[in-house]
């Protein structure tokens, strides 16, 4: 089996962990400044593939936030329903989990934000780079991800 999770925002990020352990993660993929839904598809589909279809999706379930403009929102959102419909359109199973729920599993303990995900990620999966190319500091939408991805790993079997 394998656990994928997204973080679905433009700067959000897209994991993957296997029944050994193994993680990997990917900034989320974007096309002239938007999330790209065919290499969002593609990158699941090749992790469909290599594990016979036996494929959990978790993706966090956002919506918009306070003081935040239509535009932006209705861009948000556009986003998030390019990754939910790559999944569907695959028909990987998709479960949809809040900030709170995954943070509690995975973070217990911690102050539950950006550094935390990050410390986490790099303790539990030391093998896994979690600066993107030509970056200088950890992506944390990259650490959501896998920290969603471990949330489903626990959670979900």
């Amino acid at each position: 089996m394998i656990w994928l999770g997204a973080d679905p925002g433009k700067h959000g990020g897209l994991a993957a962990i296997d029944d050994a352990g193994h993680a990997e993660v990917f900034p989320m993929p974007l096309r002239g400044g938007e999330i790209c839904a065919h290499a969002t598809g593609i990158w699941l589909w090749g992790h469909a593939l290599k594990h016979d279809s036996r494929v959990m999706f978790c993706v966090e379930k956002v919506g918009a936030m306070p003081k935040q403009g239509v535009v932006s929102t209705f861009t948000f959102g556009v986003g998030y329903g390019k990754v939910l419909g790559a999944a569907g359109a695959l028909g990987i199973r998709v479960e949809l989990v809040t900030p709170q729920a995954w943070k509690k599993v995975v973070l217990a303990g911690t102050l539950k934000d950006k550094d935390a995900a990050v410390a986490y990620c790099q303790r539990a999966f030391p093998g896994v780079s979690l600066i993107p190319q030509g970056c200088r500091v950890p992506h944390d939408g990259m650490a959501d991800a896998l920290c969603i991805a471990e949330f489903a790993r626990r959670t979900y079997v």
